[in-house]
């Protein structure tokens, strides 16, 4: 899951969401630098990354992909899966999906001062480009994954992955609404469980 699915699975709480969106951003042991429910968020985060990656969907996912695009197939499916919940938003959320962004970056900005420099570039540049609303188009993958694989030290050009998913598209769909409830099951549970300790 991306951005757009782990601040949505975090719920109504604002820091829980501020905190999924951090778990991409926040490395290493949590030590109480920022504010408890926010940390609560980003170890949410963790325990979702961990959950997803052992999913049977995820594993099909990835063994569509040959090697060397195999490596990098987890990260093309954040991706995807962020651009299925986007298109397919109104069947798992009430308030329309531009409205729910808006107030993200809202709470977000509350913030702003103690994010460390990445989640600063996002909340500076998301609310202007539409960022988390952009997933909704599939023409914007391409440029999604392109700058993903930018980052690399060697780039990678994740982009070439999306023929293979157009390939698999109406199975790749079913398996993320397979997936996508069992996923708010589990956070909800977590982050309950978290408080709880």
């Amino acid at each position: 899951m991306n951005y757009l699915a782990h601040i949505a699975l975090a719920g109504a709480s604002p820091e829980h969401r501020v905190g999924g969106l951090l778990g991409d951003f926040v490395r290493g042991p949590l030590s109480g630098q920022l504010p408890i429910a926010i940390e609560t968020g980003i170890t949410a985060h963790r325990k979702l990354d961990a959950f997803v990656d052992q999913q049977p969907e995820i594993q099909l996912f990835l063994r569509r992909f040959e090697k060397p695009m195999r490596r990098y197939a987890g990260i093309v499916a954040d991706v995807v899966y962020d651009h299925l919940l986007a298109r397919e938003w109104t069947q798992y959320y009430k308030q329309p999906l531009e409205e729910f962004c808006l107030e993200f970056y809202g709470q977000l900005a509350v913030y702003g001062d103690t994010l460390p420099p990445r989640a600063q570039y996002f909340l500076e540049h998301a609310p202007k480009i539409g960022w988390l609303e952009s997933y909704s188009n599939a023409d914007n993958l391409p440029l999604i994954l392109q700058r993903i694989g930018q980052r690399f030290r060697q780039p990678v050009a994740l982009q070439d992955a999306l023929p293979i998913v157009a390939q698999h598209q109406e199975a790749i769909n079913s398996e993320f609404h397979q997936l996508y409830p069992r996923l708010q099951t589990f956070v909800h549970s977590a982050l309950q469980e978290i408080e709880l300790n």
